[in-house]
């Protein structure tokens, strides 16, 4: 399930406890603080110009991952990033989670698209993207993140 991430669930997740009445993944960590604390930064600059920006990915009560918007929609395009805490990968919380994105993305007239990117070495978050009919759109080599495969879902 994905439930609309708000600043004060960064905020506890950067402390290490439990926003809301959910649990935290006792057994690893959804993200590094340096990524939690960039999300959160993301979704608090998203937030004014389109809401939700950021999602908490919740599965059996505990906070199990992230999903958020990654830069101002524009268009209607709406760009995704994604993450499961690896103690709780394989689980199909994932694609469950995307799935219900893109049924948001639909009931949303804002939305068009939804695009995402993925490592060409993750097959796991490409076999996530197709489940959910993601279409392969194309490739780009990032900076930091090397070689990328591009998808996108419509969303009208």
């Amino acid at each position: 399930m994905i439930v609309e991430a708000t600043t004060c669930d960064f905020e506890a997740l950067l402390k290490g406890t439990a926003p809301r009445n959910l649990r935290v993944v006792r057994d690893g960590t959804i993200a590094p603080p340096d990524v939690l604390e960039m999300l959160s930064k993301l979704a608090d600059e998203i937030r004014p110009w389109f809401a939700p920006s950021a999602w908490l990915i919740v599965g059996e009560d505990e906070v199990v991952g992230l999903c958020s918007i990654v830069r101002v929609p524009q268009g209607g395009d709406i760009h995704i990033g994604y993450g499961v805490a690896p103690a709780r990968q394989g689980r199909g919380y994932t694609s469950r989670a995307i799935g219900e994105l893109l049924s948001w993305g639909r009931a949303d007239p804002r939305v068009v698209q939804i695009s995402a990117e993925t490592g060409v070495e993750n097959i796991a978050s490409q076999r996530v993207l197709e489940r959910n009919g993601f279409i392969r759109i194309g490739e780009r080599v990032d900076m930091e993140d090397g070689p990328l495969i591009c998808w996108r879902a419509m969303t009208a």
